[in-house]
């Protein structure tokens, strides 16, 4: 008998939606068809796959508002953002039609040979594994690339989110891909890691915690299969002496409290050099405390529920331990049910779990510190390596810190975020592999030598 899956709304708690589990029969069905569709699909010229793009990206125009409200009810994200997301993806889309022909084209290589060069051949049928946090754009920006580079793919998104899920298989099929290019399937955990066993099943790629990563790693390094894995971040936000605060606070309350908190990217830890430590925490207080908390639904919202209760749950224990070990709480610490109030928390140290962990929601962790170097040592005291942001004046200073910083990302007066045009990905326990830009599309493709003499 089929488990059922329920969606639930967080911001009312009320039941949006049951879902029948899919059955091991439909699963096998799901593969074989995906296994069908790439025999022809690779085949199909490039220039007909991004006809077919640019036709999926005047569908989410089209539907924007319909996928927006649908995200805002499944995991309470501010309708507002839930549009920038749907617009993200048009770009994303855009982005891979107008280059994924040259980032795909043979690559010459002059050696003794008459003819050689690099050929970028798509793999096969490629499983995301996906999380609820960007119901759409966490998938487009794998799918997308992956499925234009001439593989299938097959999704397993958060329970949480499965209308989501639903409406992008729908997406692709009525811009015309061919049935098998994309699925959504509805299915457990235990029914994915057998998956990945099947030989049909080429790579995966996974964006989850840092633990879903090691396990997804270990039964994918068990069966010869290549992963991408973006996971966790606990990204530091450095703000040196000089850095313009009435120019960036905006910027630097926003690189927190997106989504809601809810963002791997997001900054976690705020390394503040002391000189400049107390108006940096007074502006900063301020700007949170000026953002307009709500119903999701409301165009004005800017913090709402958090995606599910246990989530909200989790956050207050690692706040309260943190306290428990000499932080102090400027503002916020008050739950209730799916909602956590925006928190400021101070004299946090290595040690603590709003330091040492990730935290997954509007929690920002300020750590005062004497001077530039030890705001940079702070802020590699991490595992994670998704990115790091510093706030400065002194950009030259600045830049010779980029090798210095282990992080996947590094940026200069602006939040970390993710790009179609630049390759996104972390390091240690963030996670290995890249998505978008060039690095993204040849990901899942075999690099493939080919040396010709006539």
């Amino acid at each position: 008998m089929s488990s059922i899956i329920k969606t639930i709304n967080p911001y009312n708690g009320e039941e949006i939606k049951e879902y029948k589990q899919f059955s091991k029969s439909k699963i096998e069905t799901c593969l074989a068809l995906s296994e069908k569709t790439f025999e022809t699909w690779k085949h199909v010229e490039i220039s007909d796959r991004t006809k077919l793009l640019k036709k999926l990206s005047k569908n989410l125009i089209k539907n924007k508002q319909v996928y927006s409200e649908l995200m805002t009810e499944e995991m309470g994200k501010p309708i507002s953002q839930s549009n920038t997301e749907i617009e993200k993806c048009v770009f994303l889309a855009d982005f891979y039609a107008k280059n994924s022909d040259q980032f795909l084209a043979d690559d010459l290589i002059k050696t003794d040979a008459k003819e050689s060069f690099i050929s970028y051949d798509p793999l096969g049928c490629i499983l995301g594994v996906m999380p609820w946090n960007y119901p759409f754009w966490q998938v487009l920006r794998f799918a997308i690339p992956t499925i234009t580079a001439g593989n299938t793919v097959l999704l397993k998104h958060a329970s949480n989110v499965t209308g989501c899920a639903l409406a992008i298989q729908d997406l692709f099929d009525a811009s015309g891909f061919p049935k098998g290019c994309f699925q959504t399937l509805i299915a457990d955990h235990d029914q994915i890691d057998a998956l990945i066993a099947d030989q049909r099943i080429k790579a995966i790629s996974l964006t989850g915690s840092e633990k879903a990563g090691r396990h997804m790693a270990e039964i994918a390094g068990k069966n010869l299969k290549k992963a991408v894995l973006e996971l966790g971040g606990n990204n530091a936000c450095i703000v040196l002496a000089d850095a313009d605060l009435d120019k960036h606070i905006e910027t630097m309350v926003a690189a927190r409290m997106q989504n809601t908190g809810q963002s791997c990217i997001a900054a976690k830890r705020f390394i503040v050099v002391e000189a400049i430590y107390e108006e940096f925490l007074e502006k900063f207080t301020k700007k949170v405390n000026d953002l307009k908390i709500g119903d999701p639904k409301e165009p004005e919202t800017r913090i709402s529920v958090l995606a599910r209760v246990d989530l909200a749950d989790t956050l207050k224990k690692q706040v309260d331990s943190s306290i428990k070990k000499g932080a102090k709480v400027v503002i916020g610490n008050r739950k209730d049910q799916a909602y956590f109030e925006p928190t400021i928390i101070i004299d946090v140290k290595p040690g603590m779990s709003v330091f040492d962990d990730e935290t997954f929601g509007p929690v920002a962790a300020i750590i005062k510190v004497k001077d530039n170097d030890e705001a940079y040592q702070m802020a590699s005291n991490s595992k994670f390596g998704l990115g790091t942001m510093v706030f400065t004046e002194n950009f030259l200073e600045a830049r010779k810190q980029i090798s210095q910083i282990s992080d996947g990302a590094f940026f200069i007066n602006e939040l970390v975020k993710s790009d179609p045009r630049l390759p996104f990905g972390g390091t240690k326990a963030s996670g290995y592999g890249r998505e978008l830009s060039k690095e993204g599309i040849q990901e899942f493709v075999n690099k493939k030598t080919v040396y010709i003499n006539h």
